[in-house]
């Protein structure tokens, strides 16, 4: 199976139990119903991100469903924890791109998916050949890279959120969910 389609979805889940937990956090991100089978980074040649709502049309309870994933929890009150999906986007769309996953602990969600970005990021430039500072902010690199005239997009999805303050356990998730 080469998937043709990603679409990103992200949740939260709060229960006594870590699994039950991490159950609510799929099933805000509307995916509970998939056979989550985790795979690493690569986005396939021509695959189209699409809307989350049109991609969970297209699945259907029971079924194996492949899918980049990144998971944090805790049950520590107050404690902040994010996961985040970056993805990298080739300006020629014959070329593969590239996912990453982050999971954050003490990170707020806005610099998780901004990290996730910049690994998928610069993933897909070191692969392509591009030249860059690797000691240089994100934001400058972001620049490098988008001006390099090899990659077109980047994206992130991020799921932050502060630990039960009752200690009970607090599941993120954040998913690129890869359809045929």
């Amino acid at each position: 199976m080469i998937a043709s389609k990603i679409f990103l979805t992200k949740g939260v889940g709060i229960h006594k139990d870590k699994l039950a937990s991490f159950e609510l956090a799929l099933r805000n991100a509307g995916i509970e119903k998939c056979n989550l089978v985790t795979v690493s980074s690569i986005l396939p040649p021509n695959c189209k991100v699409i809307p989350k709502d049109e991609g969970l049309k297209l699945i259907k309870p029971g079924e194996i469903t492949f899918c980049v994933l990144a998971r944090s929890e805790t049950n520590e009150p107050n404690r902040l924890v994010a996961s985040s999906i970056g993805i990298a986007i080739p300006k020629d769309s014959n070329n593969y791109g590239y996912l990453s996953e982050h999971h954050a602990y003490g990170e707020k969600g806005e610099l998780a998916g901004e990290y996730a970005e910049d690994l998928a990021a610069t993933m897909l430039a070191t692969t392509l050949g591009v030249e860059f500072d690797p000691n240089l902010a994100w934001h400058e690199r972001e620049q490098v890279y988008k001006s390099s005239g090899h990659i077109f997009k980047t994206i992130n999805i991020t799921q932050s959120a502060e630990g039960n303050k009752e200690g009970l356990w607090t599941s993120v998730v954040a998913v690129g969910v890869l359809l045929e």
